[in-house]
């Protein structure tokens, strides 16, 4: 089939949605990508990129077609609005630029929910249905952010929201919880569908050796890792705090791999309180050096600030863990701490509390390491009868298959 992937984020900028593009061509569908320039997260067009020029790309075969976009910037509220309003706009003028027809037209929507106006625009003039894969539920995300606070502007993003999901064929979310959210912003439930995040085939577990690039950055003890977004909405300052209980256990330390808006708020609290010994930076790496990184790990941690809208989700983070088969520690509530628990693959506390988050730290460094081996099996086991990649591609194409009739 012929499937068109409408897509705000898009390779070279590291998201699901670029393995997944890869799944569905390894199954014979012929794949086009519909994005915009990449800016993600550092808010700077890519080299090799601007505003003009560069329409289209090839990733691994895979045609992307580019539209222009304001970059987020340094993260201020006005230019990252800028930059969601500016793709949806460009993307909806533009959209002939996706020539031929489709069978299916597929949106990813991590944030922003705008994603789905120009994919309507396209099902009008492709005649193509549409599925929705939900990784983040607007309006509530906003107002839990503190990135909109004007209860007007809510209700017009609600009515957005609204308009998007009843005219998608299929809505996917990526927690189950998201199901009554959605349901009641008006879809139908017939047309919502479990469709959870996997990770990509390179997450896997990998035995560390001192001749690997990633050893050169590991300081000697029990080491605590943290990958992804460093923003407001994961919780550094409960991070913070937890290191800052356990700072007299030198052996104890605590490693951030990643990049974001609140990079030079945990610089200046590791300044401030004199965790250099204890806090490491690592910055961002690519993708598919994560898996070595995670080698070295004595415990992947996760976290996420206490929010109704945070306690309906399944960090994308949570199945790369579970794929490398490590012991996790997470700070979160709800579908996520669920998870973890039901999988038996590590400690899961509230959200905000570092005092239980420096608990569960102390109790899997005083664990032997067969006992916390076995608990990251659990989690890859978990994961295999869960998350697999191909198990979830199985399913995918089913519901492709079963919106055809209706082209």
């Amino acid at each position: 089939m012929k499937i068109l992937i409408v897509t705000q984020y898009f390779w070279p900028e590291s998201f699901r949605i670029n393995d997944l593009a890869l799944g569905l061509r390894e199954r014979g569908h012929e794949v086009t990508i519909f994005t915009g320039k990449p800016n993600y997260p550092g808010g700077r067009f890519y080299p090799g990129y601007g505003f003009f020029g560069r329409a289209r790309d090839d990733y691994e075969g895979i045609p992307v077609v580019r539209v222009p976009l304001i970059p987020r910037g340094n993260g201020g509220r006005l230019r990252l609005a800028l930059n969601y309003l500016s793709f949806a706009l460009f993307a909806s003028v533009l959209a002939s630029r996706c020539r031929g027809r489709f069978d299916a037209i597929f949106v990813y929507e991590p944030s922003p929910v705008t994603v789905g106006l120009p994919a309507l625009v396209l099902k009008k003039l492709k005649r193509a249905p549409v599925l929705f894969w939900v990784q983040d539920l607007w309006p509530e995300s906003l107002s839990a952010t503190g990135a909109v606070r004007s209860s007007w502007l809510l209700r017009i993003v609600e009515s957005m929201v609204r308009f998007i999901y009843r005219h998608c064929d299929r809505i996917l979310v990526q927690s189950r919880a998201f199901t009554a959210p959605i349901e009641a912003y008006g879809a139908d439930p017939a047309r919502i569908s479990y469709f959870p995040n996997s990770a990509e085939s390179l997450y896997r577990p990998v035995e560390p050796t001192s001749n690997m690039p990633e050893a050169s950055d590991m300081p000697n003890g029990f080491k605590i890792m943290f990958a992804g977004n460093i923003g407001a909405a994961q919780d550094f300052s409960t991070i913070i705090a937890a290191a800052r209980l356990l700072a007299d256990n030198k052996d104890i330390h605590w490693l951030i791999l990643g990049d974001g808006r609140m990079r030079e708020w945990v610089e200046s609290q590791i300044e401030t309180h004199n965790l250099q010994a204890i806090v490491h930076l690592l910055g961002r790496h690519p993708v598919d050096m994560m898996p070595n990184f995670f080698a070295f790990a004595d415990a992947l941690l996760v976290t996420l600030r206490r929010e109704p809208i945070f306690a309906l989700t399944i960090p994308g983070k949570v199945q790369s863990y579970l794929a490398c088969g490590k012991p996790i520690i997470a700070a979160l509530d709800g579908e996520g701490a669920h998870v973890i628990s039901e999988a038996g693959a590590g400690i899961a506390v509230p959200s905000e509390s570092p005092d239980a988050l420096a608990t569960a730290v102390l109790e899997l460094f005083h664990m032997s390491q067969e006992t916390r081996r076995t608990m990251g099996l659990r989690g890859r086991d978990y994961f295999e009868r869960h998350f697999e990649r191909e198990m979830l591609l199985d399913k995918l194409d089913r519901w492709i298959n079963e919106l055809k009739p209706v082209i």
